[in-house]
Order: C-alpha cells, then sequence, then structure tokens
C-alpha cells in the first residue's frame, strides 16, 4: 500500500514509519509546524530538521504551517494529508502514536473521511520494549526537551541508550515521554541513507527540569 508518514523528527514517528515500510511503501512525509508551542497535536522542538530527514530518506516532504489552535490545526493535518493523496495516490497514513487516545482518535476520524487507512504501529507498545527496539534497530536518537521532576539539563543532547534507559526507569514518568516528559530527534537510522551531524547547537532552561536542545545548523554525512 502506498503511504504517507507523519513525522515530527522525533523517534515515535519515525520508528513508526520504519515499522510500517516493511509492509507498505512511503512515498512522501508529512510534517507541520506549529505556530504556538502548546500545540496538542504536534511536536515542536527543531521541526525544520525535517528537511534534512527527509534527504536522508530521499522522500518528499510536505511541510506546512499550523495555526497550533486546538481542533483548528486539524484541519491543517487534512489539507496536508488530501495533498498528499492528490499528489503521490497515498492510500494510508502511518503516525507515532503510542498512548494517546486524543491523537489516535483524530487522525482515524480524518483519515475516515479522506477514505484512506490510519496506521498506528507503535499503538499501546510496551515503552521499556519499545526504548529497546529502537536500540536493537540502530536508531540513534538524542533528547531535545525536557519536561519533568528528575530530569535535568544534563539529559538534553544525550543518546537514548542502556544508560539512559536505566535512569529513567527510576523516575516516575512514561518512559516513552508520551506524556511530554522528553522530546527527541533522530540523527540516523535504518531508513536513512546518510545521517544527521550537528554543527552547532545551545542549550536554554526554563528552570532546573524543563529545557530545550536547540540545533543551530546542522548538515547530512556519509554513515
Amino acid at each position: 500500500m502506498k503511504i504517507a508518514a507523519l513525522i515530527s523528527g522525533g523517534k515515535d514517528s519515525i520508528y513508526a514509519a520504519f515499522k510500517a515500510s516493511k509492509q507498505n511503501e512511503i512515498d512522501c512525509l508529512i510534517s507541520l509546524k506549529s505556530k504556538r508551542d502548546d500545540s496538542y497535536m504536534f511536536h515542536i522542538p527543531n521541526i525544520d530538521l525535517v528537511k534534512l530527514q527527509a534527504k536522508a530518506m530521499n522522500l518528499p516532504l510536505i511541510f506546512m504551517k499550523s495555526s497550533g489552535i486546538k481542533e483548528k490545526e486539524l484541519d491543517d493535518i487534512k489539507k496536508a494529508l488530501k495533498t498528499a493523496i492528490k499528489k503521490y495516490k497515498i492510500q494510508g497514513v502511518v503516525s507515532g502514536a503510542l498512548a494517546s487516545n486524543y491523537q489516535k482518535e483524530r487522525i482515524g476520524n480524518i483519515c475516515k473521511d479522506l477514505k484512506i487507512k490510519s496506521i498506528a504501529p507503535l499503538w499501546h507498545i510496551d515503552p521499556e520494549q519499545y526504548l529497546k527496539e529502537l536500540m536493537k534497530n540502530n536508531f540513534k536518537v538524542i533528547l531535545t526537551g525536557i519536561a519533568a521532576e528528575g530530569l535535568t539539563k544534563n539529559f538534553l543532547g544525550k543518546k537514548i541508550n542502556n544508560s539512559f534507559l536505566k535512569k529513567i526507569k527510576k523516575l516516575n514518568i512514561h518512559l516513552g515521554g508520551e506524556g511530554g516528559e522528553y522530546e527527541s530527534l533522530v540523527l540516523d537510522c535504518p531508513l536513512f541513507r546518510e545521517k544527521l551531524k550537528i554543527k552547532k547547537a545551545k542549550i536554554e532552561m526554563e528552570n532546573e527540569c524543563t529545557g530545550t536542545f536547540i540545533v543551530g545548523d546542522a548538515e547530512l554525512v556519509k554513515k
């Protein structure tokens, strides 16, 4: 089946695309840049880096701005999917929903309206097993945002690895970061023909457990 992948640049959306690619053909990527930081649907940090990720995957990218306003942003997703249907003849869309009924239900309803299939391969996946799968499948992922007690500045820019898993298992958070406890960025994975190299970045902290790793410059390099 020809599908589009809704991607944010983070681990959930790209790992979902990776899993879906085993049984489907990904013909395009879709990303939406919210004008608001408190979007209910969209990942915010470093969203423009999806343009490099799309090049790494050698796939066309539909990149659109969104109001970020609750419910109204659903019209933006629908518009982007209509473009994908018309231009790339997609029959379905994959998203990285882990446990959020809000996101999954709304994407599902949009897909029903457009008569395409909604694919959510990570839905209700065991979060610890999920992180282990990421590492096993050679996903190189770093943390680009934190917003939970116990997560500190030292986590930002660091890789998701066994050491990270051991540390967050001691905290009272969703291990997959589904509640917004942390945000991530995929630097490399099996879908990429090249990998992302960060050339310049800075850390901005709001308080001791809330902050963002902001990438100022990045490039694609050979694996």
